[in-house]
Protein backbone atom coordinates (compact mmCIF):
# COMPACT_ATOMS: atom_id res chain seq x y z
CA UNK A 1 0.00 0.00 0.00
CA UNK A 2 1.65 3.41 -0.97
CA UNK A 3 0.46 6.65 -0.53
CA UNK A 4 0.88 8.86 -3.42
CA UNK A 5 3.71 10.90 -1.91
CA UNK A 6 6.38 10.56 -4.43
CA UNK A 7 9.54 10.33 -2.24
CA UNK A 8 12.12 9.89 -5.70
CA UNK A 9 12.38 11.44 -9.24
CA UNK A 10 14.05 8.41 -10.47
CA UNK A 11 15.37 7.70 -14.46
CA UNK A 12 15.42 4.69 -16.24
CA UNK A 13 18.78 3.15 -17.01
CA UNK A 14 18.32 0.38 -18.94
CA UNK A 15 14.81 -1.85 -20.58
CA UNK A 16 14.88 -5.06 -22.26
CA UNK A 17 11.93 -6.37 -24.06
CA UNK A 18 10.79 -9.74 -23.89
CA UNK A 19 8.22 -11.57 -25.93
CA UNK A 20 5.45 -11.19 -23.33
CA UNK A 21 7.10 -8.74 -20.72
CA UNK A 22 9.46 -6.08 -20.38
CA UNK A 23 12.16 -5.85 -17.82
CA UNK A 24 13.10 -2.70 -16.30
CA UNK A 25 16.29 -0.98 -14.79
CA UNK A 26 16.19 2.22 -12.68
CA UNK A 27 17.93 4.50 -10.45
CA UNK A 28 17.18 5.24 -7.46
CA UNK A 29 19.05 5.49 -4.97
CA UNK A 30 16.84 6.57 -1.81
CA UNK A 31 14.15 4.03 -2.38
CA UNK A 32 16.93 1.39 -3.06
CA UNK A 33 18.02 2.33 0.16
CA UNK A 34 17.69 -1.14 3.26
CA UNK A 35 15.56 -2.65 -0.29
CA UNK A 36 15.67 -6.85 -0.26
CA UNK A 37 14.51 -9.24 -3.41
CA UNK A 38 11.09 -9.24 -3.38
CA UNK A 39 10.66 -5.74 -1.86
CA UNK A 40 7.25 -3.51 -3.55
CA UNK A 41 8.43 0.30 -5.02
CA UNK A 42 5.87 2.09 -7.09
CA UNK A 43 7.09 3.19 -10.34
CA UNK A 44 4.93 6.49 -11.70
CA UNK A 45 1.98 4.51 -9.95
CA UNK A 46 2.42 1.27 -10.83
CA UNK A 47 3.08 -0.99 -8.14
CA UNK A 48 6.75 -3.48 -8.86
CA UNK A 49 8.33 -6.24 -7.59
CA UNK A 50 12.04 -5.57 -6.75
CA UNK A 51 13.88 -8.39 -8.57
CA UNK A 52 17.59 -7.37 -8.37
CA UNK A 53 19.10 -4.23 -6.84
CA UNK A 54 22.54 -2.42 -5.91
CA UNK A 55 24.99 0.36 -6.88
CA UNK A 56 21.54 2.53 -6.34
CA UNK A 57 19.48 0.87 -8.80
CA UNK A 58 17.10 -1.77 -8.83
CA UNK A 59 15.26 -4.24 -11.48
CA UNK A 60 11.74 -5.20 -12.11
CA UNK A 61 9.86 -7.28 -14.45
CA UNK A 62 6.63 -5.87 -16.27
CA UNK A 63 4.02 -8.82 -17.35
CA UNK A 64 1.87 -7.68 -20.45
CA UNK A 65 -0.84 -7.52 -18.76
CA UNK A 66 0.89 -4.04 -16.69
CA UNK A 67 2.06 -2.92 -19.88
CA UNK A 68 -1.47 -3.13 -21.55
CA UNK A 69 -3.20 -1.13 -18.61
CA UNK A 70 -0.35 1.68 -17.88
CA UNK A 71 1.95 3.91 -19.41
CA UNK A 72 5.27 2.06 -18.39
CA UNK A 73 5.11 0.70 -21.90
CA UNK A 74 6.90 4.21 -23.19
CA UNK A 75 9.42 3.83 -20.98
CA UNK A 76 12.95 4.38 -22.26
CA UNK A 77 16.26 4.89 -21.27
CA UNK A 78 16.50 8.67 -19.92
CA UNK A 79 13.02 8.75 -18.70
CA UNK A 80 12.14 10.41 -15.68
CA UNK A 81 10.22 8.31 -13.00
CA UNK A 82 8.42 8.98 -10.08
CA UNK A 83 9.53 6.35 -7.18
CA UNK A 84 8.05 5.96 -3.99
CA UNK A 85 8.23 2.80 -1.09
CA UNK A 86 5.24 0.95 0.62
CA UNK A 87 3.66 2.97 3.60
CA UNK A 88 5.26 1.49 6.44
CA UNK A 89 2.33 0.41 9.28
CA UNK A 90 2.23 3.41 11.93
CA UNK A 91 3.27 6.40 9.21
CA UNK A 92 1.27 8.98 9.09
CA UNK A 93 -0.98 9.21 5.55
CA UNK A 94 0.16 12.21 3.91
CA UNK A 95 -1.69 11.45 0.69
CA UNK A 96 -4.68 8.75 0.48
CA UNK A 97 -4.80 4.97 0.54
CA UNK A 98 -2.78 4.29 -3.43
CA UNK A 99 -2.49 0.25 -3.98
CA UNK A 100 -0.40 0.96 -6.92
CA UNK A 101 -2.92 -0.72 -9.61
CA UNK A 102 -3.51 1.11 -12.22
CA UNK A 103 -7.15 1.97 -13.71
CA UNK A 104 -5.91 3.28 -16.84
CA UNK A 105 -4.33 5.93 -18.50
CA UNK A 106 -4.71 9.61 -19.62
CA UNK A 107 -2.85 12.18 -21.34
CA UNK A 108 -2.34 15.61 -20.50
CA UNK A 109 -4.39 18.34 -22.73
CA UNK A 110 -3.78 21.33 -21.06
CA UNK A 111 -1.36 23.25 -18.94
CA UNK A 112 -2.10 26.85 -17.34
CA UNK A 113 0.60 27.89 -15.43
CA UNK A 114 -0.09 30.76 -12.59
CA UNK A 115 2.72 32.56 -10.36
CA UNK A 116 2.61 30.02 -7.57
CA UNK A 117 1.14 26.76 -8.93
CA UNK A 118 -0.19 25.45 -12.47
CA UNK A 119 -3.25 23.77 -13.50
CA UNK A 120 -2.81 21.14 -15.72
CA UNK A 121 -6.29 19.12 -17.36
CA UNK A 122 -5.95 15.51 -18.02
CA UNK A 123 -8.31 13.22 -20.50
CA UNK A 124 -10.27 10.65 -18.53
CA UNK A 125 -10.97 7.40 -19.60
CA UNK A 126 -15.00 6.86 -20.05
CA UNK A 127 -15.22 4.11 -17.52
CA UNK A 128 -12.79 5.93 -14.71
CA UNK A 129 -15.49 8.83 -14.99
CA UNK A 130 -17.92 7.84 -12.35
CA UNK A 131 -14.98 7.92 -9.73
CA UNK A 132 -13.62 11.07 -10.39
CA UNK A 133 -14.80 14.06 -8.72
CA UNK A 134 -15.22 17.66 -7.56
CA UNK A 135 -12.27 17.63 -4.24
CA UNK A 136 -11.99 14.21 -4.51
CA UNK A 137 -8.67 12.05 -4.72
CA UNK A 138 -6.74 10.56 -7.84
CA UNK A 139 -3.97 9.39 -8.28
CA UNK A 140 -1.71 10.63 -11.41
CA UNK A 141 1.44 8.70 -12.55
CA UNK A 142 1.61 7.58 -8.65
CA UNK A 143 0.89 11.08 -7.22
CA UNK A 144 -1.76 11.72 -4.84
CA UNK A 145 -3.86 14.74 -5.92
CA UNK A 146 -7.31 16.41 -5.66
CA UNK A 147 -9.26 17.08 -7.84
CA UNK A 148 -10.31 20.59 -9.00
CA UNK A 149 -12.76 19.90 -11.87
CA UNK A 150 -14.35 16.82 -13.06
CA UNK A 151 -16.19 16.91 -16.26
CA UNK A 152 -17.23 13.73 -18.04
CA UNK A 153 -13.83 12.75 -20.46
CA UNK A 154 -11.69 15.36 -18.51
CA UNK A 155 -10.62 16.41 -15.01
CA UNK A 156 -7.82 18.95 -13.97
CA UNK A 157 -5.03 19.19 -11.02
CA UNK A 158 -3.85 22.56 -9.34
CA UNK A 159 0.26 21.59 -8.98
CA UNK A 160 2.17 23.22 -6.04
CA UNK A 161 5.76 24.13 -6.94
CA UNK A 162 6.64 21.38 -5.09
CA UNK A 163 4.91 18.82 -7.03
CA UNK A 164 6.44 21.08 -10.58
CA UNK A 165 10.07 20.20 -9.26
CA UNK A 166 10.08 16.64 -7.58
CA UNK A 167 7.94 14.56 -9.95
CA UNK A 168 7.39 13.67 -13.54
CA UNK A 169 4.07 16.21 -13.65
CA UNK A 170 6.90 19.29 -13.61
CA UNK A 171 7.98 17.86 -17.15
CA UNK A 172 4.94 16.18 -18.52
CA UNK A 173 3.81 17.94 -22.23
CA UNK A 174 0.55 17.80 -23.45
CA UNK A 175 -0.30 14.76 -25.09
CA UNK A 176 2.29 12.92 -22.66
CA UNK A 177 0.26 9.36 -21.47
CA UNK A 178 -0.20 9.46 -17.43
CA UNK A 179 -1.29 6.03 -15.61
CA UNK A 180 -4.60 6.79 -13.67
CA UNK A 181 -5.80 5.40 -10.25
CA UNK A 182 -9.29 6.18 -8.71
CA UNK A 183 -10.02 6.03 -4.86
CA UNK A 184 -10.42 1.94 -4.76
CA UNK A 185 -12.76 2.89 -1.21
CA UNK A 186 -15.26 4.58 -4.31
CA UNK A 187 -15.19 1.07 -6.31
CA UNK A 188 -16.01 -1.10 -3.08
CA UNK A 189 -18.67 1.30 -2.23
CA UNK A 190 -20.04 0.99 -5.87
CA UNK A 191 -19.90 -2.91 -5.96
CA UNK A 192 -21.57 -3.14 -2.57
CA UNK A 193 -24.33 -1.01 -3.91
CA UNK A 194 -24.55 -2.16 -7.29
CA UNK A 195 -27.68 -5.22 -8.55
CA UNK A 196 -26.31 -7.57 -5.86
CA UNK A 197 -26.04 -5.67 -2.69
CA UNK A 198 -28.70 -7.52 -1.13
CA UNK A 199 -26.77 -11.00 -2.19
CA UNK A 200 -23.33 -10.22 -1.23
CA UNK A 201 -24.99 -9.37 2.58
CA UNK A 202 -26.38 -12.45 3.27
Amino acid sequence: MFTGIVEELGEVTAVEKLADASRFRLRGPLVTEGAKHGDSIAVNGVCLTVVEFGDGQFTADVMEETLKRSSLGALEVGSRVNLERPMAVGDRLGGHIVQGHVDGTGSILDRTPSENWEIVKVALPAHLSRYVVEKGSITVDGVSLTVVEAADDWFTISLIPTTLALTTLGIKQSGDPVNLEVDVIAKYVERLLGPNAQENVK
